[in-house]
């Protein structure tokens, strides 16, 4: 089974992506922390069961020996929600029978969280990086409870793609009601209820 982890915004510059989502949804994002392996940094914030993610190359850390994972390499101009990630509890097994080109499994650390993420080789996702990252929590941490709860949550999501019915038939496990995949040019749209209403985050 899949199930829905966490959705993430890029940004060429952290505090910049930080500051947008804290325009979008009127919170202040918390948290967060270095990822060596990858040389990006991070911020967080809650969204219940769920968390958003605020990811940027980490201008401090020296570059890794492969491309970084989301792509962000090539990543530029104002923050935007770009990617979706999905945890599984058996990491080869569902790169079994996921599409070609989802990735290799890498294991990682952040403080106290440990955790597999599939990492393509290339850094991009299959369907046009719009594809599910694929994570395996290891343990019993999640950053989702330890995040301040602000009220807000994930109402839907959309996921745009003009292969949208292989993109669907290639996650046939992944069932949360809140995912939504339609044909359409390739595009992420979050719409997340917070105490003020629901607001949307592309």
């Amino acid at each position: 089974m899949l199930r829905l982890d966490h959705v993430a915004v890029s940004a060429e510059r952290l505090e910049d992506g930080a500051a947008a989502v804290q325009a979008a949804l009127g919170v202040p994002m918390t948290g967060g922390g270095t990822h060596p392996a990858m040389g990006t940094h991070n911020r967080l914030l809650s969204l219940g069961d769920l968390y958003l993610e605020v990811i940027a190359i980490d201008p401090e850390a020296p570059a890794p020996d492969r491309p970084r994972w989301f792509d962000l390499d090539r990543f530029s101009g104002p923050p935007r929600l770009t990617n979706w990630i999905v945890a599984c509890d058996d990491m080869e097994a569902a790169l079994r029978h996921g599409p070609p080109g989802w990735g290799l499994p890498m294991q990682l650390a952040r403080g106290d969280y440990r955790w597999q993420m599939a990492v393509p080789e290339s850094g991009r996702l299959p369907f046009d990086n719009f594809f599910p990252a694929l994570i395996r929590w290891q343990g019993m941490l999640h950053p989702a409870p330890a995040l301040p709860d602000h009220g807000l949550r994930l109402a839907r999501l959309e996921v745009s793609h003009p292969d949208a019915r292989a993109l669907r038939a290639a996650l046939p496990t992944l069932t949360d009601p809140r995912v939504a995949i339609g044909v359409g040019p390739p595009a992420l749209r979050a719409v997340i209820d917070t105490p003020n209403g629901p607001r949307t985050l592309t």
